[in-house]
């Protein structure tokens, strides 16, 4: 069983180092066909991993992969929304969303997966820890309810004003750098601005 989670981890990240240091190795703006060929590969690439744990572990995990893929799928649309505000916002050249999104997305899948191991590690250690995550998680979950706000305003997000202590921010895009030194000193750009965002 370890060995498959070993396999699949491997397989990621591989077709992650091929999207960006490969596939979209240079900046460019992503066409409409480009991108409809790009997402019907990555659906049927899910398509094809369901019917392998329809083949090696049965119906009833093929229905939990399914049912989560389609949850996580519709909650990713979700998510475009907000990212072409967050886009709108710092005004971010099309040619560098890709870059953008694809570092965010990697940087909240390695932070997800940190809280993950430390909350699991923590639960283990002190048990009722459980229940204060449980009781953070409904009122959160009321906060989200009750919250009649729909508007983003990235400029209020706390990574963003942690950046704005450590680095000067610089107001003009480098090109799809995160960071550039100007007179000596080292500057965040708007493109490190908008990854701390996402």
């Amino acid at each position: 069983m370890m060995m498959g989670w070993i396999v699949f981890a491997v397989v990621v990240l591989v077709l992650l180092a091929l999207d960006l240091g490969v596939i979209n190795r240079k900046a460019h703006v992503v066409s409409m066909k480009e991108a409809l060929l790009w997402t019907s590969f990555w659906i049927s690439l899910a398509v094809a991993f369901g019917i392998g744990v329809y083949h090696f572990h049965g119906q009833g995990k093929a229905l939990e992969f399914f049912t989560a893929y389609l949850i996580e799928y519709s909650l990713s649309i979700d998510n475009l929304f907000v990212f072409m505000l967050i886009f709108r916002y710092f005004g971010v050249p099309h040619a560098y969303e890709h870059k953008a999104l694809f570092w965010g997305i990697f940087l909240a899948l390695v932070t997800r997966g940190i809280f993950i191991f430390a909350g699991v590690a923590l639960i283990n250690t002190f048990h009722w820890v459980m229940y204060l995550f449980g009781a953070f998680l409904i009122y959160t979950g009321v906060k989200m309810a009750l919250n009649k706000e729909t508007e983003v305003h990235p400029d209020q997000n706390i990574a963003l004003k942690l950046l704005r202590i450590f680095f000067p921010v610089s107001k003009t895009f480098a090109g799809s750098k995160f960071l550039i030194v100007k007179k000596g000193i080292l500057h965040a750009t708007p493109m490190l601005a908008v990854l701390l965002a996402l």
